[in-house]
């Protein structure tokens, strides 16, 4: 897996067009994340951010927004799957973490940081002889819902707790390429 160019990533995560018309081909990740934090667009940012990071690191960035907050036995339940994986992604883990986000039907902290890992890989559909991989946008995509949810838990201060959940992992998308040891 390759990481998508920026307007690959931008469409994949459906930005909106005003934080679309801010990018340019030639930017870094970091840099093109950066400048949507700056003109305002955090919703943009975060799901850019959640997009451009290998699916591993988009996990572990999620478990440690939600290791900050005061979660509850259920959301500790999701965040405990979501970490055995990124410790250890193998099927076993993975296939145990999109179970509870299922059961829980996606709709909670635990849920989402759990799905997050849970569509990291491995076939969403085992029933059918066909394996259905997940798309690649999907661990983004759950990683950011996850973020999203911690950045409500403050109403009052949503719009700046979700910027400062994405400039606390911006160091990560200045990780050189490989030093990860396969970290997709």
């Amino acid at each position: 897996m390759s990481t998508p160019s920026i307007f690959e990533a931008a469409r994949q995560m459906r930005l909106s067009t005003r934080a679309q018309a801010c990018l340019r081909p030639s930017m870094a990740a970091r840099s093109a994340v950066q400048t949507l934090l700056d003109a305002g667009h955090s919703a943009d940012a975060l799901s850019l951010l959640g997009r451009l990071l290998p699916r591993r690191y988009a996990v572990a960035w999620a478990c440690q927004c939600c290791r900050r907050q005061t979660l509850d036995e259920h959301d500790r339940a999701g965040l405990e799957l979501a970490e055995a994986w990124v410790r250890d992604p193998m099927e076993a883990q993975r296939a145990a973490a999109l179970a509870f986000a299922k059961t829980h039907r996606y709709r909670t902290i635990g849920a989402w940081t759990a799905a997050a890992a849970g569509w990291s890989g491995g076939n969403l559909n085992p029933e059918h002889e066909r394996p259905t991989p997940p798309p690649e946008h999907l661990t983004a995509i759950a990683a950011t819902a996850a973020v999203s949810y911690m950045a409500a838990l403050v109403p009052a201060r949503f719009d700046a707790r979700r910027a400062a959940f994405v400039r606390d992992a911006l160091g990560l998308l200045s990780v050189p390429e490989g030093i990860d040891g396969g970290m997709q």
